[in-house]
């Protein structure tokens, strides 16, 4: 069989599929999530995640880029900060942010190691919860966007480092559930099961 022609067209998709790929960018924090035995695998879209470094500052990230978009524009008139047009593509290209309302413009017009350096965490203190505006915006921004379709709610992931102290984590779980969000998921690393956890009484040895 004359093999040429599927030569080319494997090739010509390869081609297609490198151009078109887009790489994940660098997240502007590094967290190291504590081991456990749990196999539930996070969805794909509709996804809220709240992560929290070992120094405690805290990043939000929302897959949608619309729902980005959208709940800029309302944190934006919240706080009467003005972003130009673009500060805002860079922010909608930006799975993951962590800075007061008032840096944003400035974090969005930087690049690299000095947009980092300037993510100082989103306040979640009792006198400035930026957090809980925040998720606040961002599921008011999603429900708008997808018709308040209930199967496509933001599902809310908590993702802290091990070395995080707990003061910090109970906050954002605390700002989660002023809102009435008790039910969220917290990400951890896949740890081997232990031997014998979950035998009934009376198997095995």
């Amino acid at each position: 069989l004359d093999m040429t022609a599927m030569c080319d067209v494997a090739f010509l998709l390869l081609t297609f599929f490198m151009l078109t790929t887009k790489f994940k960018p660098d997240e502007p924090v590094v967290v190291d999530t504590p081991g456990s035995v749990s196999q539930t695998i996070l969805p794909d879209a509709n996804v809220l995640i709240i992560s929290v470094d070992a120094d405690g500052k805290v990043f939000l990230g929302v897959d949608s880029e619309r729902t980005r978009l959208a709940m800029l524009d309302k944190m934006a008139g919240e706080y009467k900060v003005p972003f130009s047009e673009g500060q805002k593509t860079q922010f909608r290209l930006t799975s993951t942010f962590g800075a007061p309302v008032a840096a944003l413009p400035q974090v969005m017009s930087t690049t690299g190691k000095a947009r980092a350096q300037l993510q100082t965490g989103i306040p979640a203190d009792s006198l400035d919860n930026q957090l809980a505006k925040w998720v606040t915006y961002a599921r008011l921004a999603h429900s708008e966007i997808n018709n308040n379709d209930r199967e496509k709610q933001l599902r809310m992931v908590i993702k802290a480092d091990k070395g995080t102290k707990y003061e910090v984590v109970k906050k954002v779980i605390d700002t989660m559930m002023d809102q009435n969000l008790n039910k969220f998921n917290l990400i951890t690393s896949l740890e081997a099961m232990p031997e014998g956890f979950g035998r009934r009484e009376g198997e095995g040895n």
